[in-house]
């Protein structure tokens, strides 16, 4: 994401709720008086999103549809382009792609966004008044509290769960078979799962998780070694990672790094980027 100003927090997760959700995370930016339109990379992770200030729009097959508050940012396979201007802060619920529909209890669907059609969008006016009151602890407070008083309704699947968090510690570098060794699961059960769950695949998954690894490292050091980050997260050679990363970034990783590179270096002392962790 890039504007005139950005400010970018993250926040701990309460150890109830680690095995559902990554992290909360607040950030507001002011894009200025012209709309502007900016991407949100495809990572490893699904998204609940409340936003606030002025109205937000993705497009969709080219044309620029209004996003509700809150709304749930899928797992993307390219770029998802949205469009503003002015002051636009959200709050965010980051949550692994297995247990994001489940944790609202609603059927999976593999669109870019989703409607929240649930008593949690009810938090939007309370949250509105933390925002606009500058209380953001408040307000991740308030998620916070939403869910640990509702995690106890929520089934937790220990196969989803092993699964995940294998594949999460190998950064998505683990084939099928042995993942569902992990979970204790056979192959079938736990792609029939997976698909119910996060309507992706384990190898969907898995690959976006390998994308995620290369991004950020491109991110943080645009110099670096493309062979050996193919070597690194297991892609056959540097030719697979170049196909893998356009297919989900629309280019391919040495123009990524390149406009990395040009970007950092044009980024004045008001800016604070970030990635997704």
């Amino acid at each position: 994401m890039r504007s005139l100003n950005t400010l970018h927090q993250e926040f701990e997760v309460p150890a109830e709720l680690q095995h559902m959700i990554k992290c909360f995370w607040y950030d507001k930016s002011d894009f200025g008086e012209t709309e502007s339109s900016f991407e949100i990379m495809p990572d490893g992770y699904a998204e609940i999103v409340f936003h606030f200030g002025n109205s937000c729009s993705i497009s969709i097959h080219g044309d620029f549809q209004p996003l509700p508050s809150p709304f749930i940012m899928g797992l993307l396979n390219q770029p998802a382009v949205l469009k503003t201007n002015g002051y636009l802060e959200i709050i965010g619920i980051r949550c692994f792609p297995w247990t994001v529909f489940d944790l609202l209890g609603l059927p999976s669907e593999k669109n870019a966004a989703s409607i929240v059609k649930h008593p949690i969008a009810q938090l939007q006016s309370t949250l509105n008044e933390c925002v606009r009151g500058n209380k953001i602890d408040n307000a991740i407070t308030l998620i916070q509290h939403y869910f640990l008083n509702s995690q106890l309704q929520i089934p937790l699947d220990n196969t989803l769960f092993k699964a995940g968090f294998a594949m999460r510690d190998a950064n998505g570098n683990m084939p099928v078979n042995k993942v569902a060794a992990a979970a204790h699961a056979t192959v079938r059960t736990l792609e029939r799962k997976f698909k119910q769950s996060s309507a992706h695949t384990v190898k969907d998954v898995s690959a976006l998780m390998r994308f995620e690894q290369v991004r950020n490292q491109l991110w943080i050091d645009p110099n670096s070694n493309i062979s050996a980050l193919a070597q690194d997260l297991g892609y056959t050679d540097q030719s697979h990672l170049s196909r893998e990363f356009k297919r989900y970034s629309g280019t391919t990783p040495a123009a990524f790094a390149r406009k990395t590179k040009k970007e950092q270096q044009a980024i004045n002392s008001d800016f604070v980027a970030f990635v997704q962790s």
